[in-house]
């Protein structure tokens, strides 16, 4: 037999694995270690579970603004079974001295699951509403479960040789393929969770009902954007990249915005603006021109979002509103004064027609008593008197257009029952004979 075509494979590391010694320890099962191993892992998973059921139903009792409590409710079952099987390992081997191959290939596994629960999780807090939010989650937890076979099986020590001898040298550094795919994984990791992290700042603070709704929105914004520029940062650090060569590039990016991004860097710029100096708050009625007005419903720091009474809905960039004139319905006083017309014969008895207008307009809830109702004379016209009854609301987001029509309704109603006429043009045509 020709051995200089065999190939070379270190028997003794493939011996000492993981998969190895359990696949041993499943085809010993003469040996009563494997039972006894099997009974502690059961009642270490059957602690566990009963321990995290117990501290799930004492969180959902418990107020959690930030989201912190859910997520250390989902991971407690893995990471209590973990210390479990790691408090008996030890006593079980300091005591016997025996080889607990079971045990040991338990411990990875509840790892990994921590893991790939952890990073759901991240997902769906930082990314609520995204649709690719789920391929993502199922994407790391392959990658996750498959690099743990790798190293149970002990093949991923020999991947990650190859993938370090598959490199290039720029100056001093080396950079190989191991240290592109171990950065990549970093980054990606440290970013996750300083955008989880953010989202629990930001449910916070939008919780905190004594600070204004623009303050707590600029703050979870500013949270965000210096959690993520660490985490940029830390990665950075984290993979041995020089953070000091990043200074060629904010050079070129601070050209490119002076020239380029103008208009995209004003709108930030003003959207910080409008949320710090609260001059546009969400939930005012605010009117820019003719066609484009609404509840402010959104403010972001690029746009801001305003949605009219027909369900339209206008995305105005932040600049717009602080360059232009804009017309703020509610800036210092939710409530707005609505009025409706109405003209009434020349004998109609005017001290009698406007209180009762007035109490029309009284005995509509939304009305509000103060200021009163107030019904005027405008102006004698042709064909009758011009009369304009003036009412205030104190919740103009929900729109003028009804409350104005049952009002009007009632005026007529009730002028009909009062014997008060409401006049219609006349023209009077005299024939002159020539």
């Amino acid at each position: 037999m020709d051995t200089s075509t065999t190939p070379n494979v270190d028997v003794a590391a493939l011996d000492d694995t993981h998969l190895v010694r359990f696949l041993r320890s499943i085809m010993d099962l003469s040996n009563p270690e494997f039972y006894l191993q099997v009974l502690v892992i059961l009642a270490c998973l059957g602690v566990a579970w009963y321990l995290a059921r117990c501290l799930r139903q004492r969180f959902a009792r418990a107020q959690d603004h930030m989201g912190l409590l859910q997520a250390v409710a989902e991971q407690t079952f893995p990471i209590l079974a973990m210390l479990l099987l790691s408090i008996v390992k030890g006593l079980w081997q300091s005591r016997f001295s025996a080889h607990l191959h079971l045990l040991d290939l338990c411990v990875p596994l509840l790892l990994s699951l921590t893991v790939v629960r952890a990073l759901r999780h991240m997902l769906q807090r930082s990314f609520p509403h995204s649709r690719w939010q789920g391929s993502i989650s199922r994407i790391f937890s392959t990658l996750v479960w498959v690099w743990l076979a790798l190293f149970l099986s002990g093949i991923a020590p020999e991947i990650i040789h190859a993938l370090e001898a598959v490199g290039f040298s720029i100056g001093a550094q080396r950079i190989d393929l191991w240290m592109v795919l171990n950065g990549l994984v970093v980054i990606a990791l440290t970013l996750l969770f300083s955008l989880w992290a953010a989202s629990l700042v930001e449910n916070r603070l939008l919780g905190v009902t004594e600070i204004d709704a623009s303050l707590r929105i600029v703050l979870a914004r500013m949270s965000k954007a210096l959690l993520v520029l660490f985490a940029v940062f830390l990665s950075f650090s984290l993979i041995g990249l020089d953070i000091t060569a990043l200074s060629v590039f904010t050079g070129a990016l601070g050209v490119g915005l002076g020239m380029g991004l103008q208009k995209i860097a004003s709108n930030y710029v003003s959207g910080f603006i409008i949320l710090l100096d609260r001059s546009i708050r969400l939930g005012n009625i605010v009117q820019i021109d003719a066609q484009t007005g609404g509840t402010v419903t959104q403010i972001t720091t690029r746009y801001t979002v305003l949605r009219n009474l027909v369900g339209l809905e206008f995305i105005v960039p932040n600049e717009a509103l602080v360059a232009n004139i804009v017309q703020n319905q509610t800036f210092s006083d939710s409530r707005t004064r609505v009025a409706t017309g109405v003209s009434v014969a020349y004998s109609s008895d005017l001290e009698k027609v406007l209180p009762l207008m007035e109490s029309i307009a009284r005995a509509q809830p939304r009305v509000l008593i103060d200021p009163e109702p107030r019904a005027t004379i405008i102006r004698f016209a042709d064909s009758g008197i011009d009369l304009e009854l003036g009412f205030w609301i104190g919740d103009p987001e929900n729109g003028a257009s009804v409350l104005r029509s049952q009002i009007n309704l009632e005026i007529w109603r009730r002028f009909r029952a009062e014997g008060i006429e409401i006049p219609f043009p006349q023209r009077e045509v005299r024939l002159l004979k020539e």
